[in-house]
């Protein structure tokens, strides 16, 4: 996602609004990946849990609020199932996205079953298993990170490593948190390198191991907001590192990828590719 805040882009002069029955991230998710094409600067606002008569009106006078202030109709991305609802934003002088007629319409004729309608279905998962999967994992996760715990790894779908600040934390909190993958993370440290050998507890679960890496500069630039000045950060130490982490990955036959210009998302769908495939029942 491109950082909209960039002084350097065009001053907002749209209004986007993410309106939703739940929690509206599905709205806001698919907005984002929409907007990223597009060289403009915009100012968002979600409108979650609009399920009442009531709060649809309140939506339509903000929309129409934000219409009469920046003279350009406001962009709405919605997920309101209620068509009743979703009637009364539609009224608003906005430019409307509604992604649910769009595409359970088509499905209900080529599937011949008409959709249940439900509000908040996507998110009313608490009693089942795949979110007590995603709660699992993301202890799991956390338990660990940065090596904290060897214990249990055999539970472990994949064990990130690579040098400190190259993102094995936020990475394994991302596939816990949206797939249910838990991930624990190993850092490789300089006691590694001078042994020659991965840290003790991993050679056995050498089949679960994904190697992350980072270019020394970006790896010096990250570490020094944390540590500025340190030897840790220093560009020399950094590039010793990444050099003598990537060829251990190598020696070691690791899977492994540099992180520098990936996000978190693209990370994590080539470790699920490598660990599990991209097939998921629903």
């Amino acid at each position: 996602m491109p950082d909209f805040s960039n002084p350097n882009l065009p001053s907002a002069n749209r209004t986007v609004y993410f309106v939703s029955d739940g929690t509206g991230i599905t709205a806001e998710a698919f907005g984002h990946s929409v907007l990223t094409q597009f060289d403009l600067k915009f100012r968002q606002i979600r409108l979650p849990f609009i399920d009442s008569v009531d709060k649809a009106h309140d939506a339509v006078r903000r929309i129409n609020d934000a219409f009469a202030l920046d003279g350009n109709r406001p962009i709405v991305f919605s997920t309101l199932v209620k068509k009743e609802l979703a009637t009364i934003v539609f009224k608003s002088k906005g430019l409307h996205m509604d992604l649910i007629q769009t595409f359970v319409s088509p499905l209900e004729q080529e599937l011949g079953v008409k959709s249940t309608h439900t509000i908040g279905r996507s998110h009313n998962i608490t009693d089942s298993e795949e979110y007590k999967n995603r709660i699992e994992a993301i202890n799991f996760s956390l338990t660990h990170d940065d090596g904290q715990s060897h214990k249990n790894l055999a539970a472990a779908d994949v064990i990130l490593v690579g040098v400190s600040r190259s993102g094995k934390t936020p990475t394994s909190l991302y596939l816990a948190m949206q797939y249910g993958i838990k991930a624990a993370n190993y850092p490789l440290i300089p006691d590694d390198f001078e042994r020659g050998k991965m840290p003790s507890a991993l050679p056995e679960f050498r089949h679960k191991l994904f190697g992350l890496s980072i270019t020394p500069e970006r790896l010096s630039e990250i570490r020094n907001e944390r540590r500025p000045g340190s030897k840790y950060a220093s560009i020399e130490n950094c590039r010793y590192e990444v050099n003598e982490a990537e060829a251990m990955m190598k020696r070691e036959g690791i899977r492994w990828l540099s992180s520098t210009t990936k996000s978190i998302e693209e990370i994590s769908t080539t470790i699920l590719q490598e660990i599990k495939g991209d097939t998921k029942l629903y």
